[in-house]
């Protein structure tokens, strides 16, 4: 069968039907402009990676799935009824539907998920039910097959929009059952099914061949296979049946061997020549090889919830690879179809989609394969980028079809058609196309490769930071051969995941002699990033959840030890032991199987491995030392509270190389850059939305204290490069803390993933100055290295400082006048030590804690009657506000005449190792 095959297009313009295609077409064509935007400004968004996936596949392509199998369903069916009313309600449905969804991922409301849910399956059965009064109602056709995988689709997606809505609120096993049969219903059925009863009729369409006799018996055959799969594997997710979810894998990919059949031939006795026929036949092929990565992930994993992290990685090549090739290749032969005109016109337009062809095909499938391996994150990024950059030129190139389409033929109307000459038409020879292409790919490669290498040179920290897993295994090899211990030739394989800092499992035992490998997945639900490291300094490199790693540990002498080098990690249990069976009497191998001391090398820089980390003692700051001439101290003034009631800011979390201390130089993680983060102030009442974004390299989240609500999905942990939106109101005043929510917190937050929230108490009188004052610890590891884990978790802190440096106040102190008023708002930010907050030589007349008056102008807190200021005060007052980790308070203060008052934590060996500043009065 053939499907508007453009030689036989009669019309000399475009019909109404035909018009009406292009504009239903315009919804899609916004979704994918969307899509590329939110690629380019990721970092600036909630969510960026689901909305990526869902703006391509819930919005482009799901208006293209509407659209286009409608106007397949009237060719094969032969039907001239007009649908537009009906269409257009789709089309409205699926894109509010859609809308509301993607705005609930922003918007982080949960009303917005289900009420687009609901619209968007209205729009999937309202579709199917006039397909199948179009099949009813229709004479027998040869490929009715095709129409009936439409609507077997289209019933799919509202159980897998239901589906979608309960990941909202599921967490854990749950959590990962229902994806996975989100993802079967969702990515399988409405996506791969529609996409499968399209390619049996549009492929020999698109290659200009006939279509093979037996395509619509292998067609009927695929249909049982393909749907019954895709149903088995939905619900052998929901029921946790691995076993039954392989088995379906395998069974989709019957199907799709089924299909393969006469597009092969087809293929081969008209072999692909232009962009459309080759960039569907990529995608195929990474359709393919996309279910193969399911079912080997299904298989290698202990149950459903390990495979699933796998599984995850998997969706953004079955979106880039598989679908988008499929819908721009389709595209790419069917909009100059439907502008038609006369083959002239077509041919032109055709040119149009067609420049550089091999370039873009290769381009974007030589990127995808090398984002694939373990190559540094910056090269992951690049060729991530390569490839959309690749999407939005196809996308560039089809507007400019429509464009240069209508053009024409609007021009061929207004010319008598007697005297219309239409330019003449040369078409190229197979050798000169051939030659062309050559050449385009292999500038495409040379692009890609630049690019690569490029990405390596500019970030060559990553590449240390994380190694290839095949540097790993030969780093591995290396060190373990150097034994003596005699090889049995046998391999023992171990599945390791990391989840919940935990190494499952935790204890290997391995005959003496046989090689170890190690392959390793992070498993994690969350955003945390893990690795494993060997004694001997062999290591994965970093993990982000779905990642494997294998890890080559060489011949087994002896017992030896691994861990996760991520700061605080291996403190928190993430450790495996090795144990050597039959090891009596073996020589012990190079390296010990001895945990490294506290303060050595494993301490250094958050992820890397003993062998990589910059040895050295931990840093030493010398007390007597005094910041170097031209450092700006943190500013200690609390900001005015502005006229707003709705505070919108970004917090960006970056991992930095920072002087801590005179002559001490650490790798902090922070808030925007500083240490504390980026204070806030406001009034009880007041709407925070922060946009936490992870810059680092770590998996990272936040925690409000200034907020009550339910912590799940707020204070979750991501991975790097992604977001999230963080909505609260306060309700109650206070000098509320947050801090990072990512385990161990302690090293977080000791790391300085720390700052304060000021909440005014109601008829807060205004003072001369107001000061904000956050104490924070600091345990050093090496120099230019993150903190020690070992010091954290002992409680033995190298310095104790207010806003992030020692004494700091003491060269630049904070400044008053006699008989001024000033309030010194105080939190004890921790991990552990407590607060005597004392300022010598002044009493506070006023003391405010965690939320109520313990003292005001004097009196005690009984006796105040509503005053708003000092004006007739009482006999008390107060020397210390006592604060413990993470409590907050202020205090008030009038200094009686001009000198410098030491500002002190109380606990005075705290005070010694930093915990120390200056008020300078005058008069």
């Amino acid at each position: 069968m053939q499907i508007a095959e453009p030689t036989r297009t009669p019309e000399r313009r475009p019909t109404g039907r035909r018009r009406r295609m292009l504009v239903r077409s315009l919804p899609m064509f916004a979704w994918l402009f969307a899509d590329v935007v939110i690629v380019m400004m990721h970092r600036f968004v909630p969510e960026p990676r689901w909305l990526m996936v869902h703006l391509l596949l819930l919005g482009a392509v799901s208006n293209a799935i509407v659209v286009w199998s409608s106007y397949f369903a009237d060719a094969v069916l032969r039907g001239t009824a007009d649908h537009a009313r009906r269409d257009a309600l789709v089309i409205g449905l699926l894109n509010v539907g859609a809308l509301g969804v993607v705005a609930s991922a922003v918007t982080d409301r949960h009303d917005l998920l289900y009420g687009g849910a609901v619209l968007v399956g209205l729009a999937a059965v309202v579709h199917a039910a006039a397909l199948v009064r179009q099949l009813r109602t229709s004479l027998p056709a040869r490929f009715t097959i095709a129409v009936r995988y439409y609507v077997t689709a289209a019933l799919m997606l509202p159980v897998g929009a239901w589906l979608g809505t309960r990941l909202a609120s599921s967490e854990g096993e749950v959590f990962a059952r229902e994806l996975l049969a989100h993802l079967a219903l969702n990515l399988l059925g409405w996506v791969g099914l529609t996409i499968a009863g399209t390619v049996i009729t549009l492929w020999p369409t698109m290659l200009r061949t006939r279509a093979d006799d037996a395509t619509v018996m292998v067609g009927r055959r695929a249909w049982w296979l393909l749907t019954g799969s895709t149903v088995l594997l939905a619900g052998a997710g929901l029921a946790g049946w691995r076993w039954i979810a392989v088995l379906a894998v395998l069974g989709y990919l019957a199907g799709l061997a089924t299909i393969a059949g006469p597009l092969v031939r087809e293929a081969l006795g008209r072999r692909p020549s232009d962009f459309g026929t080759w960039s569907m036949l990529a995608g195929l092929l990474w359709w393919a090889g996309c279910m193969v990565a399911v079912g080997v992930q299904l298989t290698g994993a202990r149950d459903l919830t390990a495979a699933l992290g796998g599984i995850r990685t998997l969706v953004g090549p079955f979106a880039a690879g598989f679908v988008a090739q499929v819908v721009l290749g389709a595209l790419s032969y069917l909009l100059p179809v439907v502008i038609g005109g006369g083959p002239s016109i077509v041919r032109r337009t055709t040119g149009v989609v067609d420049a550089g062809a091999a370039t873009r095909v290769v381009l974007a499938n030589a990127s995808g394969l090398v984002f694939l391996l373990p190559v540094p994150s910056l090269v992951k990024v690049t060729t991530s980028l390569t490839v959309y950059a690749v999407m939005a030129w196809t996308i560039g190139l089809l507007v400019a079809t429509v464009v240069t389409g209508l053009r024409l033929v609007g021009r061929r109307s207004g010319v008598a058609q007697a005297s219309y000459v239409p330019a003449p038409y040369v078409p190229e020879d197979d050798a000169t196309r051939r030659r062309r292409a050559q050449g385009q790919s292999a500038a495409a490669i040379g692009v890609l490769a630049l690019l690569v290498v490029l990405a390596g040179v500019v970030d060559p920290v990553a590449v240390v930071r994380s190694p290839t897993p095949r540097a790993a295994a030969m780093t591995g090899t290396a060190a373990q051969q150097t034994s003596s211990i005699p090889a049995t030739g046998h391999t023992t394989t171990v599945q390791v995941s990391a989840a919940n800092m935990r190494f499952t499992p935790s204890s290997i035992d391995v005959p003496v002699g046989d090689r170890l490998v190690l392959e390793v997945t992070n498993t994690e639900t969350s955003g945390q990033v893990h690795d494993l490291v060997l004694a001997n300094g062999a290591t994965t490199g970093k993990l982000a959840p779905g990642d494997t790693a294998t890890l080559d540990a060489g011949i087994i002498g002896a017992s030896t030890e691994a861990w996760c080098s991520i700061a605080g990690h291996r403190q928190m249990g993430m450790t495996l032991t090795i144990n050597a069976v039959g090891a009596a009497g073996a020589p012990a191998p190079a390296t010990g199987s001895a945990a490294p001391a506290a303060g050595s090398a494993t301490h250094g820089m958050a992820g890397m491995s003993a062998a990589a980390t910059a040895p050295g003692p931990d840093a030493v700051w010398n007390r007597s030392a005094t910041p170097a001439a031209g450092r700006q101290a943190y500013a200690p003034e609390l900001p005015p509270v502005g006229p707003e009631r709705t505070h919108k800011l970004t917090f960006t979390v970056k991992e930095l190389q920072q002087e801590v201390a005179p002559g001490v130089t650490q790798e902090v993680w922070t808030f925007n850059g500083t240490v504390p983060g980026t204070p806030l102030h406001g009034r009880i009442g007041d709407v925070f939305e922060i946009t936490l974004v992870n810059d680092g390299t770590m998996g990272h989240g936040i925690d409000f204290h200034a907020g009550a609500l339910a912590p799940d999905k707020p204070m979750r942990t991501i991975a790097p490069g992604q977001s999230l939106t963080y909505r609260f109101t306060a309700t109650r005043a206070g000098v509320w803390m947050y801090h990072c929510s990512t385990m161990p917190m302690s090293t977080h937050i000791a790391n300085g993933m720390y700052g304060a929230v000021v909440i005014d108490p109601p008829d807060l009188p205004p003072v001369a100055h107001e000061y904000l004052l956050v104490q924070g610890e600091q345990y050093y590891g090496p120099q230019g290295a993150a903190g020690n884990a070992d010091k954290i978790a002992a409680r033995t802190p190298d310095a104790v400082v207010f806003n992030g440096y020692p004494n700091q106040y003491d060269t630049t102190p904070l400044r008053a006048r006699t008989g001024e008023r000033v309030r010194l708002w105080v939190l004890d930010a921790g991990p552990n030590e407590s607060l005597a907050f004392h300022v010598v030589g002044a009493q506070f007349d006023s003391v405010w804690k965690e939320g109520s008056w313990l003292l005001r102008c004097g009196r005690g807190p009984g006796e105040v009657t509503g005053s708003t200021a000092c004006t007739d005060q009482g006999p008390g007052g107060s020397q210390t506000l006592d604060l413990l980790a993470s409590q907050g308070g202020f205090v008030e203060l009038v200094p009686p005449e001009a000198g410098h008052y030491s500002i002190v934590n109380h606990e005075m060996t705290l005070a010694e190792r930093g915990a120390h500043g200056t008020l300078a009065v005058t008069d």
